[in-house]
């Protein structure tokens, strides 16, 4: 597994997401998804970058359906920034990591 990665299910939900003391970037993403297969290195590439400031973790639309309706996800690959459980920023789509960097570090701003 990749440092400062976590896969997020029903069950580690609370430990991992409600409780975190640092911010968490969420990639909810689907096998089945292209763009999402294109964001994977991208965002396991970037989560060592960011250990000790964010924490990254993906989530599996197909197999956590009721968590990714309780984020509203209406097309993936979707990342939701939450800090203290509530939603600070979401990106949609698949991007490069420079583009990706540079609009998590906007969001960092305003938390």
């Amino acid at each position: 597994m990749t440092e400062n990665l976590v896969y997020i299910t029903k069950e580690n939900f609370e430990a991992e997401v409600k409780n975190s003391d640092k911010p968490i970037l969420i990639d909810f993403w689907a096998e089945w998804c292209a763009p999402c297969r294109m964001m994977e290195p991208v965002f396991e590439g970037m989560a060592p970058k960011y250990k000790g400031i964010v924490k990254f973790a993906k989530l599996n639309t197909q197999e956590e359906q009721a968590l990714a309706a309780s984020f509203a996800i209406q097309g993936i690959p979707s990342l939701v920034l939450l800090k203290d459980g509530k939603e600070v920023d979401r990106f949609v789509g698949a991007m490069p990591e420079t583009i990706l960097a540079e609009k998590l570090d906007v969001a960092l701003k305003k938390i």
